[in-house]
């Protein structure tokens, strides 16, 4: 097995196209490595020193476009800092680092949103949006497709499988950290997720329309949601038809997050098989996070999660299908509408969703906030052995900040927030 070890001034995507998919093990040496977009091969073994970095460069021209799936939808978006394609049987591992220089990135989109631009003026931006002619149309959910700017995701693998992550960490992500989309068979170990909480769309993980994932005695530590869990969005995902399922976590600890488990809100081809347990969320805005909307379609099903402690949620349980980040403005009357709509299949469902043992102390806005649609209530749920306890009136938020929806469901009440909801049973207790 060729094995080749690089240092702070040698290239390395040079050392990683010698030993090619016939496979080696390249040596990450303690430093600084400063480096371009990097495509990973198959058969590959990619240790760290310890105290070694690879540091991405912030150039957008750098990464040039690619054929991927950008929140929820296949298109062509900048090419991911650390990239594999269609590989197998990769070893990452080592007490190293892979910083993807965030923060340039993260100040770009902070100018768009505050010019509230929605179209391309990059020149990084135009390109893009000639390959994709149905760029006005896209909805996302926050980063603001339409504008092309569609960063991208520090790591990420597409239709690969047997993948080992461990012990490295990962930060200061343009946007989602770790992407798996068409994937299957990862194990993720030990490993340290580590954005700013201000830098927005930096997921830590992204199990996306991949299946047989296992994480655990992880850290997550990000600018938004924790452990993610998608499979496309709306009538794109519908017609890829790539589900995610058999995912575990166990054992992980989540400090800031928007969601620290976080399924959906692109549920199109379904999430199911769900296993998570043993995990604690310190500050974390949402603890448990299933979401979807009307035009996102699929369904959320099977989902056990069990011995979770909290402290300082904002909201420890958050089931909604009202999620409204990046519903375009012609959408809203019917996408977010109260009343009921028309079934079809772009319609989501939730149900079959077990949680046990679960202790919140310090709820800093509502316990429990499960609100489904109309015409396709949340249905099989039970809570079991959930003890929860407010924070003093200091720590406390409005109501409303359990989860920014956009229908009005929010009034005074901290305790257990129900709206269409079928057969579901807390501590004994039928509620609906």
């Amino acid at each position: 097995m060729l094995k080749i070890k690089v240092g702070p001034t040698d290239d390395i995507q040079t050392a990683i196209n010698k030993i090619g998919d016939s496979g080696g093990e390249l040596i990450i040496a303690q430093g600084e490595h400063l480096t371009g977009p990097i495509n990973l091969v198959s058969n590959l073994t990619v240790t760290f020193e310890t105290d070694a970095v690879i540091k991405f460069k912030n150039n957008p021209e750098l990464y040039t476009p690619v054929w991927t799936r950008w929140e929820g939808i296949e298109c062509y978006a900048m090419h991911p800092l650390m990239y594999a394609n269609g590989k197998e049987n990769i070893v990452i591992r080592g007490k190293g680092v892979v910083d993807g220089s965030g923060s340039s990135w993260w100040d770009k989109f902070r100018n768009i949103e505050q010019e509230d631009r929605t179209l391309p003026r990059e020149k990084y931006e135009l390109d893009l949006a000639k390959l994709n002619p149905d760029y006005k149309t896209r909805t996302g959910g926050g980063g603001r497709p339409s504008t092309q700017f569609l960063r991208p995701p520090l790591i990420q693998f597409w239709k690969c499988h047997d993948i080992k992550l461990s012990d490295f960490t990962l930060e200061n992500s343009p946007f989602w950290t770790l992407h798996m989309v068409y994937s299957n068979k990862i194990s993720i170990d030990n490993m340290t997720f580590s954005n700013p909480a201000e830098a927005i769309n930096t997921d830590a993980m992204d199990i996306d329309s991949s299946e047989d994932v296992t994480v655990k005695n992880c850290l997550l530590d990000v600018g938004d949601d924790g452990v993610t869990l998608k499979s496309g969005s709306g009538e794109d995902g519908i017609r890829v038809n790539k589900p995610t399922k058999n995912v575990k976590v166990s054992d992980c600890r989540i400090l800031a997050s928007h969601g620290g488990i976080a399924i959906g809100s692109e549920t199109a081809a379904g999430i199911s098989d769900v296993e998570v347990s043993n995990c604690t969320f310190d500050g974390t805005r949402r603890g448990i996070r299933l979401k979807s909307r009307r035009t996102r379609g699929g369904t959320i099903e099977n989902i056990n999660l069990s011995g979770l402690k909290m402290d300082l949620c904002w909201c420890p349980i958050s089931l909604e299908q009202y999620f409204a980040p990046g519903v375009l403005p012609e959408e809203e009357a019917t996408v977010l509408d109260e009343g009921p709509q028309p079934v079809d299949e772009t319609t989501p469902h939730i149900r079959n969703i077990s949680i046990k043992n679960i202790k919140a102390t310090n709820v800093r806005a509502t316990a429990a906030f499960i609100v489904g649609l109309p015409e396709a209530n949340i249905e099989n749920v039970e809570i079991e052995n959930f003890d929860w306890s407010l924070a003093d009136k200091d720590n406390l938020l409005p109501t409303y900040r359990a989860e920014e929806t956009g229908g009005r469901f929010h009034d005074d009440d901290r305790g257990i927030k129900t709206i269409n909801v079928s057969n579901l049973v807390i501590n004994g207790k039928r509620i609906g």
